[in-house]
């Protein structure tokens, strides 16, 4: 009786181990798999100076992250030019070129405008407003506001909501579409307050001193992404039409001061931005 019962003790031992060794593995596995995953997605924002995802594939993540305006601006303008900045450049525009973008989750052309007029604080009505010429003031065909869009269609929908402050001064639209630049110079031989085109009609009528940047104090970048995904930071030869303009004539006045930069739009990288951080050795 007494050798049974040790036999049947042994046997039971020999069967409850394994069921506990069984029952272990599971849970460890629960526990450690997480723990990876979420290591794997962590570790790529921990290598970036501005706040982007490096290896992200999928542009959910990365338009999900905030990013710093100025810190996107210039990742932007040196990926494009495979340039930079210099560091007297950089303290230079650090902390004051910026506007940011509106402090609304709802960015539309009402926002934009109340945005532009917070920006010239209590002189916005004689500087966006009045109509008339004053010598030795305003010069002809110098905006205090300029916008920048990727098409005339946007850049017309984009002025739509400036209508309130242009009743006096109409704005002008610097684009090609139906309109011949001769009809723009005449148009810009009056004062112009604010302006609205494409870059590179603006960049010719600048060419041809035709507008000019005397007055100047905000420019907009329309980076609104269109149906396809694309905007002015990254739809094909618009993008280059705009750095040729931005490097020729706009940067040197955002390292000196004279002019400040609004971002209207989310801040998402460029595509070839994107495909940079994804083909990135080693990340």
């Amino acid at each position: 009786m007494g050798g049974l019962g040790n036999s049947d003790k042994a046997s039971e031992a020999s069967l409850r181990n394994p069921r506990k060794k069984r029952k272990q593995r599971p849970p460890n596995k629960l526990r450690t798999k997480p723990k990876s995953t979420k290591k794997r997605k962590s570790d790529p924002t921990l290598n970036t100076d501005a706040q982007n995802p490096i290896n992200g594939s999928e542009s959910s993540a990365l338009e999900a992250l905030p990013l710093e305006p100025f810190s996107f601006f210039l990742d932007e303008f040196q990926t494009a030019n495979d340039v930079q900045v210099s560091s007297l450049e950089l303290d230079s525009m650090k902390g004051r070129c910026m506007l940011g973008p509106p402090q609304s989750s709802i960015q539309d052309e009402k926002t934009l405008v109340k945005h532009i007029k917070e920006a010239f604080g209590s002189s916005w009505k004689e500087v966006l407003c009045k109509g008339k010429l004053l010598e030795g003031e305003t010069a002809p065909g110098s905006p205090a506001v300029l916008i920048i869009s990727t098409s005339a269609i946007r850049a017309i929908e984009l002025l739509k909501g400036f209508r309130s402050l242009t009743q006096e001064c109409h704005a002008v639209k610097l684009f090609s579409k139906h309109m011949k630049i001769e009809e723009q110079v005449e148009l810009l031989k009056n004062r112009v307050n604010i302006a609205s085109g494409t870059p590179s009609r603006i960049k010719k009528l600048i060419d041809i001193e035709a507008l000019g940047l005397s007055r100047l104090a905000v420019i907009v970048f329309d980076i609104q992404p269109d149906v396809k995904g694309y905007s002015l930071f990254s739809l094909p030869q618009v993008r280059d039409e705009f750095w040729d303009l931005y490097k020729s004539y706009l940067h040197q006045r955002v390292v000196e001061g004279g002019l400040r930069i609004c971002l209207f739009g989310p801040l998402q990288p460029s595509r070839k931005r994107r495909k940079k951080e994804v083909t990135s050795p080693g990340k």
